[in-house]
């Protein structure tokens, strides 16, 4: 999607933030249907869905059960095994069939844990002191059990969607996405995506949210690796040259350099927006950056934080080193692994050139691991930007949105690139102490669920209605 669909971001972005005088407190759910989430959440994380252990079917599977026990018809449930994971998509059929359907994204796998460095067992969920502890209980399975049971709860208020509503779910979001490729070739005409696995509110330390965040970019995922080679020798005769030294050498150029400062429309607005709302001396830098990007005092200070970084232009990063082949020998051959996140516009070419240059060392082989998936940012859609006001606003009425760009990757990245409009648009309220994706003691707040769903039928009943 090119650029010139952000013409409506300035009047979409100002409404969104403009405080409204709007009272909290929405329908409430119905206890049956919040008991009902919380269990469906600690079922889900004992599903133990990393890659490799085949978990993925069987959690695709319980979750059919319950869409059948909620209405959803079995001939609109498909489950489909790719290699040793699998997809489920559900459709939650609309009176008008030539309307293009709206999606409702979450994915089924998790990260690995391992059980000795966790204080409870990643894969048993525990509640304890307000919070369900486990893995994936964040990231996704919160996401995907909470605008589920949204449906569950419009189906049962009797709701008809003009649009089909399809519940998307991948299997394999965490490690290669070939499930979320495979989905977004399948589902590429629908009008839009919902992402549960990205978005939400920041939580302050009284509790209280600051700030709402609404993903509609990411940036491209690059791995290269660089490697250097000598013919190698005795460990007892050293010479000049030697393949790690080389290689160090290498990533002390690579740890100086930076890549030039980026903006964008969508990363001034959300630089313009957080940047009147973050105390000093941050915030003052947000809105000098957005000002102008060739500010170096503010570019400074903001390269200095990692939660602001991402947003500033391409980041590489060397990530893995592997070297040498005996203790008394000179090493034969070295590898560095960089991880590099591109600033949308940003060519592969651009970036391998870039580090050939900064590598500057004409022996070293530099090689791209994996082709890389490029996306443009979604438009601020005025009827996206309206349905998302009125459903934080039931939550935290004047809540601030802040449109803003990840700086990792979600399934929203291979939907974009087949050119559905995606949005981060995630129910979780969280603080920044209590945000573990990925982590030890992964945990989401129980005061959450509740508003999440809350927040999914709202959004859902007036996008597709």
């Amino acid at each position: 999607m090119p650029s010139m669909h952000f013409g409506r971001r300035l009047g979409a972005l100002l409404m969104c933030l403009a405080p409204l005088a709007s009272a909290a407190g929405g329908p409430a759910v119905p206890p049956e249907l919040s008991a009902r989430a919380l269990e469906m959440l600690q079922r889900s994380v004992g599903f133990r869905t990393v890659a490799g252990e085949g978990q993925v079917p069987a959690y695709a599977e319980y979750l059919a059960a319950e869409l059948r026990a909620h209405g959803f018809a079995a001939e609109d449930i498909t489950i489909t095994p790719r290699g040793e994971t699998a997809t489920l998509v559900a459709r939650f059929r609309g009176s008008d069939p030539t309307l293009k359907p709206i999606l409702v994204s979450s994915h089924m796998d998790v990260v690995p844990a391992m059980r000795e460095d966790w204080e409870r067992d990643p894969f048993t969920a525990v509640v304890e002191d307000g919070f369900v502890y486990g893995r994936g209980a964040l990231d996704n399975k919160f996401g995907l059990v909470t605008s589920t049971v949204a449906l569950f709860w419009l189906r049962q208020a009797g709701f008809q969607p003009r649009r089909d509503v399809v519940i998307v779910l991948s299997g394999d979001e965490e490690t290669t996405m070939t499930t979320t490729a495979a989905l977004a070739q399948e589902l590429k005409d629908a009008e839009l995506l919902l992402n549960t696995d990205a978005g939400g509110a920041l939580l302050g330390d009284d509790g209280k949210p600051i700030v709402y965040s609404l993903q509609a970019a990411e940036k491209t995922y690059m791995d290269f690796e660089v490697t250097t080679t000598n013919p190698g020798g005795h460990s007892s005769r050293p010479g000049a040259t030697n393949a790690i030294y080389d290689l160090a050498r290498i990533i002390g150029r690579l740890a100086a350099f930076r890549f030039p400062a980026k903006s964008s429309e969508l990363t001034r607005a959300y630089f313009e927006a957080a940047g009147a709302i973050t105390p000093a001396p941050a915030g003052p830098a947000m809105l000098r950056y957005a000002e102008n990007p060739d500010d170096k005092d503010a570019y400074e200070l903001l390269v200095s934080y990692p939660e602001y970084v991402g947003q500033i232009g391409t980041t590489c990063v060397a990530t893995m080193v592997r070297g040498g082949h005996a203790p008394n020998a000179l090493p034969q051959s070295a590898t560095l692994g960089i991880n590099c996140r591109v600033f949308p516009g940003e060519s592969v070419e651009y970036v391998q050139e870039t580090l050939t240059r900064v590598i500057d060392d004409p022996k070293a082989k530099i090689r791209l691991l994996y082709p890389a998936v490029t996306s443009d940012p979604s438009p601020l859609r005025e009827d996206v930007m309206k349905a998302l006001r009125k459903a934080i606003d039931l939550r935290a009425p004047g809540l601030p949105i802040v449109p803003s760009m990840s700086a990792g990757a979600t399934d929203s990245l291979y939907f974009r690139n087949a050119g559905v409009p995606s949005y981060g648009v995630g129910g979780l309220f969280i603080s920044a102490k209590d945000s573990f994706a990925h982590g030890l003691d992964e945990r989401v707040p129980v005061a959450s669920i509740d508003g999440a769903i809350v927040q999914w039928r709202s959004l859902i009943e007036e996008l597709a209605r």
